[in-house]
């Protein structure tokens, strides 16, 4: 995946975790941080429980999050893997035809 798309990845769950942040600290009126906690602990599915919305634009806000979100952010975490995966390939590659060329000189 080039740079760019990248970028757009992770630019894009960026967008979704602060709006989701902004939308619970506006509709259930948390904090910051606990509208921050919750977005991000809904994208990642860990769902500890410790927050739930209790209006019911909040709930219906919760389930676009979740189908907005979760793609966005497992296609950032396949996205992560994938570069570091590739960077360490590289560097076995790299390492490898050091030790050929080495071996041959």
């Amino acid at each position: 995946m080039s740079r760019d798309a990248l970028l757009a990845v992770f630019g894009a769950l960026l967008t979704i975790i602060a709006g989701g942040t902004v939308f619970f600290r506006v509709v259930e009126d948390w904090t910051w941080l606990d509208a921050y906690f919750f977005t991000v602990v809904t994208l990642s599915t860990v769902g500890y429980g410790s927050l739930v919305p209790a209006t019911a634009i909040g709930k219906i806000g919760t389930t676009v999050l979740i189908f907005l979100g979760l793609g966005v952010f497992a296609a950032a975490i396949q996205q992560l893997s994938h570069m570091t995966i590739h960077r360490q390939s590289e560097l076995r590659r790299k390492r490898r035809e050091a030790r050929q060329a080495k071996e041959s000189g």
